[in-house]
């Protein structure tokens, strides 16, 4: 969000906690992408806000706790309110319990068990969401549509929209069994507290094979989750990377640095395997980004 969403929706979180009784005199920003994550003190409470109309917050809402009920490692909704969403000057609010980080973080090991834990209670709930193919058809019209990208080459877009559906098609055809999924997995989404690792941010949940979630987790966690399809697996490690790409190229992105990233991707894509994990990628390109500029 822009500095001046910052503001607003930091206002709008505090009323909102203030309406219910908790007291929220100050706000922590979290993470600033499309979506703001803050914690909420005095009162200690992890926000999520959204413009309305541009998240689904609701279903995240339910989703969670069906699979609390079911008892999936997610992050519960705050315990001192009745679980909704709360809409406040154009945005949508959501409050979560708040758990202060712990170190040492997540250990793969205990990263996998916890995916296993919650792929295995998603089998039990039924929801109905999205397929991974929607995804995929999302980086599609970005890339077809020069009005949504008008700085990606034509070149690369020629490139980007034939691997895209390539992937797709090389993937349906394996025909591998599908369930409900996290749909970004990845260690920003996952929380390193007291009670073991906990996932949030299930904005993004769709149907599709496990190995799909699991083409966002670094690699050793993938080592430690058994029967993993390693040739499915790496088709959507390319899949992910193509995706990535695409809405990086997106006019009104707001995620930091989204050109850099968006041409490195195209530049993987290109250079073929062994394919990368995401976390490497974003953990290499961040340190390039932040490393001292030599004039």
């Amino acid at each position: 969000m822009e500095m001046s969403d910052v503001t607003r929706a930091i206002a709008a979180a505090t009323s909102v906690a203030a309406s219910l009784g908790l007291p929220a005199d100050d706000a922590v920003v979290l993470h600033n992408s499309n979506k703001l994550a803050l914690r909420l003190t005095p009162c200690d409470v992890f926000a999520r806000v959204a413009p309305v109309g541009q998240e689904v917050a609701q279903f995240e809402v339910e989703l969670a706790q069906r699979l609390a009920e079911v008892g999936c490692p997610v992050c519960p909704l705050e315990p001192r309110t009745d679980p909704g969403v709360y809409t406040r000057d154009g945005f949508a609010v959501t409050l979560w319990t708040y758990y202060e980080p712990v170190t040492p973080h997540v250990s793969p090991v205990d990263y996998a068990k916890a995916l296993e834990r919650l792929h295995a209670g998603m089998r039990e709930v039924d929801m109905a969401s999205p397929r991974f193919t929607d995804r995929i058809a999302d980086a599609e019209k970005v890339v077809a549509n020069r009005g949504l990208s008008p700085e990606l080459a034509d070149a690369d877009r020629v490139f980007l929209g034939g691997r895209l559906g390539s992937l797709r098609r090389a993937i349906e055809e394996r025909g591998a069994v599908e369930q409900l999924l996290h749909g970004e997995p990845h260690p920003g989404n996952v929380l390193s507290t007291k009670n073991g690792p906990l996932f949030i941010d299930f904005e993004t949940c769709c149907r599709g094979p496990v190995e799909f979630d699991l083409a966002h987790v670094p690699e050793a966690v993938c080592e430690h989750y058994p029967n993993v399809d390693h040739g499915l697996l790496d088709e959507c490690r390319q899949l992910v990377l193509a995706m990535v790409a695409a809405w990086r190229w997106e006019l009104g992105d707001e995620f930091p640095n989204g050109r850099l990233f968006g041409e490195e991707f195209l530049r993987l894509l290109r250079e073929g395997p062994p394919w990368p994990t995401l976390d490497a990628v974003t953990r290499r390109l961040d340190g390039l980004e932040n490393s001292p500029k030599v004039t």
